[in-house]
């Protein structure tokens, strides 16, 4: 707990997520958000940042995923026992939520890094004995329960959130709201600039100081379309959040129809950044006006580089991990040494692979990875649309895929997907050797981005914001076969760090753009020219590794965001 103490003194930035991915057996993170997230914490305790990150507890945690006979997902409660990772800290605070004090505990849990540095990250928690009983379920499920449900656990990560933060003795200058979920900690720091004596009848915000909040805040978006934002209706703001702040001041700050999360966070922070350059330009025609930023998503190296790989850069850059910076020559490594670290990857997934399905596939033939959120707009069944013409190339060209993703048990079209899935891996048995990993999570993860040979990613554009799951792949040298969309625009270089899909956006001439270039240029490199296959491999860790790294994206958040 000393490293606390010392936290408390010296921290000056927070960094607030509905969700963080820690660790495997810690259930507070659904997918791409919450990992990032987690990066962001591993590159600040590497850098020694003086930060504290902040998420709910999510005590069931999102979703445990198993594949029933029909192909079908079945999700079920995923619960983990914070006492058995973090230490419950006996500071409480209360928040209004319908009219009732609702006290929210922290607990704590320190990451530290191999440097010794500790972050420390606090998770929300009001499964209290003090509570009633429909207020002790707020922190339970990860994006859980209806919108009522949803602003509650907003509401304890906001302004419950900020308020635990002063009750631990943290003295913030800096918020950095990860997405919009953690929008209404602003208004906690907007009461306090109120001046009552000004008259507000005219002007609703004129008695409250907009530019000493924006002064304090930083908000990254990650959501691309209007759709994607969370809003909420103001008779149940009322019901739920009370006369916490005036509803006029709110319909100015926040949208007249809706409560909009995303417009909340735009009008009271002072810095805004896209995820991706391409994201920025999204955003920017979203919300005409407002100056976005971009900072590109980066990935935590140590974390997502296979120990065999790291060997090899142990080998020859020694602060690698340290200064991702220094990959930047990795083009040098030796064609067999890396080969064989790939080929120990490949080994360790292959073996995952028949220990979760039973499945054995061949080390000798292309293995083709994608896995990540199910929902529509990642397009997971692209790749299947044409079934015969699979066939057909897998005749002439063997290959095997691998596919792993979870559904949100109320998103019908991802549910649908892995249905789908499943019925064109049975369809395909015998020429395409295919399958389907359930359970996704951080290992799974991991063992996937360093164990295939490509990465597939499929999104509609513009609507990836930005992925980081090819960047975790280049790292080990997976070449990517994408879109070009998020942040693969920026990495890609066609024929050297991977190759791009050509998208007007119509599936059908997608996928057969997909199908042209594993016929006709990914599949012939793999089988006919090896040694151009590692050049590009080398290619794609030296090109990729110096720039999409967590070290970078942290470096810039401090220096263009947290000390303007």
């Amino acid at each position: 707990m000393d490293f606390l103490d010392r936290s408390i003194r010296r921290t000056r930035f927070a960094y607030f997520s509905m969700e963080i991915a820690l660790r495997a057996e810690m259930h507070t993170y659904s997918g791409g958000l919450g990992v990032l997230a987690g990066d962001s914490v591993r590159s600040a305790a590497d850098l020694d940042l003086p930060m504290v990150f902040v998420t709910l507890v999510s005590r069931q945690g999102y979703v445990r995923q198993a594949i029933d006979d029909r192909h079908g997902q079945i999700s079920k409660p995923d619960p983990w026992v914070p006492q058995d990772f973090a230490t419950a800290l006996p500071q409480m605070v209360a928040v209004s939520i319908e009219g009732r004090a609702v006290w929210v505990r922290p607990w704590l849990y320190g990451l530290e890094c191999p440097l010794g540095h500790v972050v420390p990250v606090v998770l929300l928690d009001t499964d209290l004995e003090q509570n009633a009983v429909e207020d002790r379920r707020i922190t339970d499920t990860l994006y859980g329960g209806d919108q009522a449900y949803r602003l509650k656990q907003e509401i304890v990560l906001g302004i419950g959130g900020q308020s635990v933060l002063r009750a631990l003795g943290f003295r913030i200058k800096k918020y950095h709201l990860n997405e919009g979920h953690a929008a209404l900690l602003t208004l906690p720091l907007l009461r306090e600039t109120q001046r009552p004596d000004v008259d507000g009848a005219s002007d609703p915000v004129r008695g409250y100081d907009i530019a000493a909040v924006r002064e304090r805040c930083v908000f990254t978006t990650h959501t691309p379309v209007e759709a994607g934002f969370d809003k909420f209706d103001y008779d149940l703001v009322d019901r739920v959040l009370g006369d916490y702040i005036e509803r006029d001041v709110l319909t100015h700050l926040a949208g007249v129809d809706q409560l909009n999360m995303t417009r909340l966070a735009l009008n009271l922070s002072g810095y805004v950044n896209g995820v991706a350059r391409r994201h920025a330009e999204t955003t920017r025609k979203l919300f005409p006006g407002y100056q976005i930023a971009s900072i590109t998503n980066g990935v935590h190296v140590h974390r997502w580089t296979h120990r065999a790989v790291a060997t090899l850069f142990e080998q020859q850059f020694s602060k690698w991990a340290h200064e991702p910076e220094v990959l930047a020559f990795a083009d040098q490594i030796d064609d067999r040494a890396l080969w064989a670290a790939h080929e120990n990857a490949k080994r360790d997934l292959l073996a995952r692979i028949a220990q979760a399905t039973g499945k054995q596939l061949r080390p000798d033939l292309p293995l083709i990875g994608y896995a990540r959120r199910m929902t529509a707009y990642k397009r997971p069944e692209l790749i299947f649309s044409d079934l015969d013409r699979l066939r057909e190339i897998a005749k002439n060209r063997p290959f095997q895929m691998v596919l792993a993703g979870l559904a949100h048990p109320s998103d019908g079209g991802g549910q649908e997907a892995i249905r789908s899935l499943g019925a064109h891996i049975e369809a395909l048995d015998g020429v395409v050797q295919a399958v389907f990993v359930p359970g996704y999570n951080l290992d799974i993860a991991a063992a996937l981005v360093a164990g295939c040979d490509v990465w597939l990613n499929t999104p509609l554009p513009p609507l990836e914001a930005s992925g980081t799951s090819g960047m975790k792949a280049a790292l080990n040298g997976v070449l990517n076969l994408s879109v070009l969309d998020g942040w693969w625009i920026e990495g890609c270089v066609d024929g050297v760090t991977g190759w791009s899909i050509p998208s007007n956006g119509a599936d059908a001439n997608d996928a057969g753009a997909l199908y042209d270039k594993l016929r006709d240029v990914v599949l012939p490199l793999y089988d006919g020219d090896r040694g151009r296959w590692i050049w590009m491999m080398k290619q794609a860790i030296s090109k990729i590794g110096p720039s999409f790294n967590s070290h970078r994206m942290m470096r810039r958040y401090v220096t263009e965001a947290y000390l303007r």
